[in-house]
């Protein structure tokens, strides 16, 4: 992994997940424990409202994290109820926490590439619906990261098993003196509990 990213991880790892945090994500490190032992493709869909912001956070994040602790297999998504774009500070932030990004397309909704070490395989980020034909079609997670999305979709067809984790948007910050530093926390503690997710995977 690139040396800053491993900085990053490192404080992180010293970040602490609430009992009440780590009862949530326990069907989600079932999830994955379950279909580690079995020695099957883990598929992770993050769904959120817009796919613009927390979507995407956990969806890097969750794939650096397998990497990080050598779970295979893993394969991360995102999507939304609807498509907007990838909102730009989040780029910016994950690439302030060490990753590296390309925009591969200049449009109203951009393709980017991140990558979390030289010769890892690309991560591929750009606004699109859950069930656009870039994501999995069935036997994955639907891991729904905002309550308008878990409220918005009462069925998320092809799923294995829905997993509500909802973190507060980052949105609310924008505009403000406090934009940079919330999208930074926002990533961090999305970030610290994906690491906690795939630590308590054996």
């Amino acid at each position: 992994m690139f040396e800053n990213l491993k900085k990053t991880i490192e404080v992180i790892a010293m970040m602490p997940v609430s009992e009440e945090r780590k009862e949530i994500l326990k069907s989600l490190v079932a999830f994955i424990q379950k279909k580690a032992d079995e020695g099957e493709r883990i598929n992770l869909n993050f769904i959120c409202t817009h796919n613009s912001r927390r979507s995407h956070l956990s969806q890097v994040w969750a794939q650096v994290m397998s990497e990080y602790f050598n779970i295979k297999n893993v394969f991360c998504y995102s999507g939304g109820t609807e498509s907007t774009a990838m909102f730009s500070k989040v780029a910016e932030t994950l690439r302030n926490q060490g990753m590296e990004f390309q925009q591969l397309t200049h449009t109203d909704n951009p393709v980017y590439t991140v990558k979390y070490a030289q010769n890892a395989h690309p991560i591929i980020c750009f606004s699109k619906k859950y069930d656009d034909a870039f994501n999995p079609v069935s036997d994955f997670a639907a891991i729904m990261t905002c309550s308008n999305a878990d409220a918005g979709c009462p069925f998320i067809a092809g799923a294995a098993q829905r997993i509500a984790v909802k973190f507060d948007d980052p949105k609310s910050s924008d505009g403000t003196q406090e934009m940079n530093n919330v999208y930074a926390e926002r990533s961090l503690e999305i970030a610290a509990e994906m690491y906690y997710v795939m630590k308590s995977v054996q």
